[in-house]
C-alpha cells in the first residue's frame, strides 16, 4: 500500500509541475492528460480530473467554469496569485479566447460593489464576455 500512494504523490506532483511550466495560463483536465501523454508521462485521465479537483481543493490551482465551455478550466495559481483579490477574465465571443485580466481598475470596481451594494462578487466566476482585439482587428481588416 506504500507503493500505491508514494506513486499518487508522485503523479501529484508530476501534474503540479506541469501546471507550474504552464503559469498564467488555462488548461482543461483533457488537454493536460493530452500534453503528458506526449511529452511521455503516462497518466489516467481518470487521475487527472481527480488530482486537479485535489490541487483546487488546496488552493493550489483554480477552478473555472466558464459559459460555453463545456469542460472546468484550471490555472495553476503560484505563490504570488493567492492573494485576496481576485483574477478576472475576457472571454471572446468569436473565437473563445480566455484572457486573463489583472486591472487596478476592475479591482476598484468590485471593492465599490462591496462597500456601496453590499455584494461580493465571485472573482473565480468573474468573466467579461466581448471580442478580443485580433478578433476585431481581422473584423476591420
Amino acid at each position: 500500500m506504500g507503493n500505491r500512494s508514494s506513486y499518487r504523490t508522485r503523479q501529484r506532483e508530476e501534474i503540479l509541475d506541469f501546471l507550474k511550466c504552464r503559469e498564467g495560463s488555462h488548461v482543461t483536465a483533457a488537454g493536460l492528460h493530452e500534453e503528458m501523454n506526449r511529452a511521455g508521462i503516462r497518466i489516467g485521465l481518470t487521475t487527472v480530473y481527480r488530482t486537479l479537483d485535489k490541487l483546487a481543493d488546496a488552493g493550489d490551482v483554480q477552478k473555472y467554469r466558464i459559459e460555453g465551455v463545456s469542460s472546468a478550466c484550471y490555472e495553476y495559481l503560484g505563490e504570488g496569485n493567492r492573494e485576496e483579490h481576485g483574477e478576472y477574465h475576457c472571454k471572446c465571443e468569436k473565437c473563445g479566447r480566455l484572457i486573463h485580466l489583472h486591472c487596478e481598475e476592475v479591482e476598484a470596481l468590485r471593492n465599490h460593489i462591496a462597500a456601496e451594494h453590499g455584494f461580493t462578487m465571485d472573482t473565480g466566476r468573474t468573466v467579461f464576455y466581448g471580442i478580443c482585439g485580433e478578433c476585431r482587428k481581422g473584423r476591420e481588416e
